[in-house]
């Protein structure tokens, strides 16, 4: 283990039992940060999730983990409490990562009904059912063939739709919760002298996915409190960035409908011809928190090989 922070500091990562927060987790754990977990997961979930735990601790370092929901503010002052037993009240925490996916994924109206005329088309000319034809695209855009996503067939949605409270929600638990942390780790003293705070958002906070506008809304929010953040706690040493990652195969991409066309459509543009990883967007997360990167302050940072700027999709 390579030990480049300050001895007894910690990274606290609020969703880290999957995806960007656990590659983070593991990642910041090799180079000697002591790691705090929060997330919520089911009791049977559990098995998968405490090897990962156990990778972490092999590391040598110590690791905290408190499965519990990381947007009530009761359960975020018992964490943080914790927290000030176990540093003496100092202030340890050189890492805050806020990567909570937890938000409503509805349409905000019914959808228009739509004819996939290309297919209809195709199976015309080459003298097939349509039927017939959709069944042999589906199923090698199920296997991984993202040049079929044109002709696959269109993605379903629940016959339900965003409401108010449905926004309000996710806003707070994807948006605006980094900043209840963010004080409350500040009001304590926590915050070590050079701290870095990240936030994950991704190109649905420019761009309209079907599905997405609670969420999107959520990490608009987030950039726009990550910036004030950057502004008024600069001058205590604390440093507020945005992690832009690509399209990556996450658990909760999977919850987003339609997530197989976004990720084949990724593939298709990106430079390097793959999506992004979790272990991509951690090692920026590493080389953010090092000293060398304490001049990196209120950026969004495009963490996905290209994707973003590219145009071609072959």
């Amino acid at each position: 283990m390579a030990t480049e922070f300050p001895r007894d500091q910690w990274a606290v990562i609020l969703g880290g039992s999957s995806g960007f927060g656990l590659a983070t987790a593991k990642k910041l754990a090799e180079h000697g940060l002591k790691i705090c977990i929060v997330h919520r997961d089911r009791r049977g979930a559990m098995k998968n999730i405490d090897p990962e735990f156990e990778t972490i601790r092999k590391t040598g370092v110590e690791l905290r983990t408190f499965n519990t929901d990381a947007v009530a503010a009761e359960a975020r002052g018992e964490i943080l409490d914790e927290l000030a037993k176990e540093t003496g009240g100092e202030g340890k925490i050189r890492v805050l990562l806020h990567s909570i996916a937890f938000g409503n994924l509805k349409l905000i109206a019914p959808e228009k009904p739509a004819n996939n005329d290309a297919r209809a088309a195709l199976a015309v000319k080459l003298g097939i059912s349509e039927d017939a034809l959709a069944g042999a695209v589906d199923e090698l855009f199920d296997e991984g063939v993202a040049a079929m996503s044109g002709l696959a067939t269109a993605p379903k949605y629940a016959e339900s739709y965003m409401e108010e409270e449905d926004v309000a929600r996710t806003i707070h638990a994807m948006g605006t919760s980094m900043l209840s942390w963010t004080q409350d780790i500040m009001a304590r003293g926590l915050f070590a002298d050079d701290a870095r705070i990240f936030g994950m958002t991704s190109e649905g906070n420019t761009v309209a996915w079907k599905g997405y506008a609670g969420v999107a809304a959520a990490k608009v929010a987030l950039e726009s409190v990550s910036r004030s953040i950057a502004t008024e706690l600069g001058p205590f040493g604390i440093r507020s960035n945005i992690i832009q990652a690509g399209v990556t195969d996450t658990p909760a991409l999977r919850l987003i409908p339609g997530n197989a066309f976004l990720k084949a459509q990724a593939v298709s543009r990106n430079p390097m011809g793959r999506l992004t990883t979790p272990k991509d967007v951690a090692a920026v997360i590493y080389l953010l928190s090092t000293d060398e990167a304490g001049w990196i302050n209120g950026e969004v940072i495009r963490v996905d090989g290209g994707e973003h700027i590219s145009g071609a999709t072959r």
